[in-house]
């Protein structure tokens, strides 16, 4: 990972928005994202953000931090562009999404698996 972000955060107010932010993107998870520039992303956290020590171009450290979303398309396919790396500092809003595909149900008899949903 690269030592130098485009801005980084010193003040606690700032530092603990980030360390906020980072909680609500958890692994796996399907999300939508609102940047600041209003642009929407749709896509799957590929690992949990952790806010770190950066230095900004300027030479001055403090906090930053980034997050890899896969991203996808409305009805769950990938999008074409792939991945796409932001700075936590750079999210306005984000919103979790439930997964377009449910389960199916496990055609396993014996014995049954216990991570299947229940047919019905």
């Amino acid at each position: 990972m690269a030592r130098v972000a485009p801005r980084v955060h010193v003040s606690a107010d700032r530092i603990a928005w980030l360390e906020d932010l980072a909680c609500q993107l958890l692994q796996d998870e399907r999300v939508a994202i609102v940047l600041d520039d209003g642009t929407s992303l749709l896509g799957m956290v590929e690992y949990q953000p952790s806010v770190q020590m950066f230095f900004d171009p300027q030479g001055r450290e403090g906090s930053n931090a980034q997050v890899r979303i896969e991203l996808s398309l409305d009805d769950g396919r990938p999008h074409p562009s792939g991945v796409r790396d932001l700075w936590l500092d750079e999210i306005s809003a984000v919103t979790r999404v439930p997964n377009p595909s449910p389960p199916e149900a496990s055609s396993r008899t014996s014995p049954p698996d216990p991570n299947a949903p229940a047919v019905r």
